[in-house]
């Protein structure tokens, strides 16, 4: 090659350079306002919360050094492992429920030949229902002398269930107001898990003799494993959060025994005595329950793929 060809290649080496360092930073150029606004108010008010939990404050302008001495209150504090141990209970029960609903609503639904668009759009309705509102909606539901339900199991001579009065019946009834509330998401999830699994499997399993449960065991649960997965975790994210529509369906009554972790995190941050340092370790360890169990189930998930 003359000098005078490696003066001409050597700008078209550095243009075509420049041209794909600019294609490789666009992207992040157009998510750089998203998170900005995510970092602004989600990031640092996460940070600067691990911060204050170190603290100790009742009116957000003064406050003293405790250390490690609020998590100390919390963790031997009796109401806490009360609100602890209705989290787990509601949590455990809403992923469970929810999951085997999603799966077996996908499964319907994608078997239909026709009308997949109107089952998909019914069940997802209440999904996009105001969470307060749908608190109300079962409070009337739910009531014990005229509401809707039990008006229908006193025609059947079921009698008046004491949904909302009683602390056994008042989890029952925020775990099936949950259930029915996010079901509808959880399913479209596992809808297009489903759909995206060849028909030709259940084409050779059919040939081979397989029967629909063996079809269903072999084919459809490991290739739908991945959206299983993320089913789990945001119903276990979501199942750690639930705050607003038990709120306003039970208020945490009948004498806590609806009260769950956000809700005791609301109360000592909010409602006289305030105890800000007492509300920002409990929401410390709120986010590290959350955390562990995502991790946990992101690895099994993980190991489940590689198999």
């Amino acid at each position: 090659m003359t000098a005078s060809q490696t003066r001409t290649a050597s700008p078209r080496r550095k243009t075509w350079a420049s041209g794909a360092w600019k294609t490789k930073l666009a992207p992040y150029l157009f998510l750089l306002p998203n998170m900005a606004i995510f970092a602004t108010f989600t990031i640092y008010p996460a940070i600067n919360g691990f911060n204050m939990s170190l603290y100790s404050s009742s009116n957000g302008r003064t406050f003293k050094w405790e250390g490690l001495g609020n998590y100390q209150k919390i963790l031997t504090d009796q109401e806490f492992w009360g609100v602890a141990r209705n989290t787990v209970i509601y949590t455990v029960s809403f992923v469970v429920l929810a999951t085997v609903f999603a799966l077996l609503i996908a499964t319907l639904v994608n078997a239909q030949g026709r009308g997949k668009t109107f089952f998909r759009a019914v069940f997802f309705v209440p999904v996009l229902v105001s969470p307060v509102a749908v608190g109300l909606i079962w409070n009337w539901i739910l009531e014990r002398q005229n509401g809707l339900l039990n008006t229908a199991l006193g025609g059947i001579g079921l009698g008046p269930v004491p949904w909302l009065v009683n602390p056994a019946w008042a989890m029952v009834a925020i775990i099936m107001v949950g259930v029915w509330m996010q079901t509808g998401f959880y399913m479209l999830i596992l809808l297009a898990g489903l759909q995206s699994i060849d028909p030709v499997l259940f084409e050779a399993a059919k040939m081979d003799g397989a029967s629909a449960w063996r079809q269903f065991r072999s084919i459809t649960l490991p290739m739908l494993s991945p959206s299983m997965a993320v089913v789990v975790i945001l119903a276990t994210i979501h199942g750690f959060q639930s705050f607003d529509f038990i709120w306003t369906l039970t208020g945490g009554g009948p004498v806590g025994a609806t009260t769950l972790m956000v809700q005791y995190i609301y109360e000592n941050g909010f409602e006289s005595p305030i105890r800000y340092g007492i509300a920002t370790a409990g929401g410390v360890l709120l986010f590290i329950a959350v955390f562990i169990l995502t991790m946990i189930n992101w690895a099994v998930s993980r190991r489940q793929e590689a198999v």
